[in-house]
């Protein structure tokens, strides 16, 4: 295979920035952090016992949400959200485009809880709200933290 010069040398400098790490802009500082978890993660704090939240079912829980920092120890970094106190939040697991849907990540991480259960979801921001974010509550490209109580399961009747 011949290479043209130009070709060639574009590709020895690569090569040469490709063995020193890149070349670029380090000056002795720390790293970035990424505040961006690569999958989503379901803990269960407390496994309940009532009916489960299956896709399609109607429920209602109680949560608080943070973004995802890195940099702290259980990923809690700034709160950004929760249910209000005696009023569950009301959607319906798996739906999406209504009035009562959620984020997926939100969605997937409540199905298969149990009513009484609780559980700590790390999310992605891609099954967040993506590099979008939300404008000056959630930056782009940030995962999210969420604690989560199922409250009760409704099924396919109003709660």
């Amino acid at each position: 295979m011949k290479l043209s010069f130009p070709l060639a040398a574009a590709f020895a400098a690569l090569l040469s920035l490709s063995a020193c790490g890149g070349g670029g802009g380090d000056s002795g500082g720390s790293p970035a952090v990424v505040n961006d978890p690569a999958a989503l993660t379901k803990t269960d704090s407390s496994i309940g016992t009532g009916a489960e939240a299956v896709s399609g079912a109607r429920v209602q829980v109680n949560y608080t949400g943070w973004l995802y920092s890195a940099a702290a120890a259980d990923f809690k970094g700034t709160k950004f959200d929760a249910s209000q106190p005696g009023k569950p939040f009301t959607f319906v697991v798996g739906a999406t485009g209504t009035s009562e849907s959620v984020i997926p990540g939100f969605s997937q991480g409540v199905q298969g809880m149990k009513v009484g259960g609780k559980r700590t979801i790390v999310m992605p921001s891609s099954l967040g709200y993506g590099a979008q974010g939300v404008q000056g509550v959630i930056p782009g490209n940030t995962g999210l933290v969420f604690e989560v109580e199922l409250v009760k399961v409704c099924g396919s009747a109003a709660c």
